[in-house]
């Protein structure tokens, strides 16, 4: 399986990349949306993205949307990594088709609760 980390704070995708390789997963990263657009509309594939809130030029509800929209895209699973705490940040990425809402700080086990849920382990 191979994910995608798209978060602007390199100390973040170090720590979701170590605990995603440990259990197997081949990782991916960019630094917003646009670069991870980029990626895949260059023909990365991948099973899955983890995907910041708030970021420079494309921030991750943009991400979300732009990836639901291309049908090419549809198997990818979504999951949102984020400090936005609100039922409505949760409710609004979940409308617009992220699979799953992970809080930061996380712990290596509730993402990989998170990761069950989806169907990837």
């Amino acid at each position: 399986m191979r994910a995608l980390i798209v978060d602007d704070s390199k100390t973040v995708r170090m720590v979701l990349g170590k605990s995603l390789r440990e259990i197997g997963f081949d990782v991916l990263e960019a630094e917003d949306g646009q670069k991870a657009i980029e990626r895949l509309y260059q023909g990365d594939t991948v099973d899955l993205l983890l995907v910041d809130w708030n970021m420079p030029v494309m921030n991750g509800y943009d991400l979300v949307c732009a990836v639901r929209a291309n049908i090419l895209l549809n198997d990818i699973r979504i999951m949102m990594v984020t400090t936005e705490s609100s039922m409505e940040h949760v409710q609004k990425a979940l409308a617009a088709g992220a699979n799953e809402y992970l809080m930061k700080p996380f712990t290596k086990d509730l993402l990989l609760e998170k990761l069950t849920l989806m169907g990837m382990l």
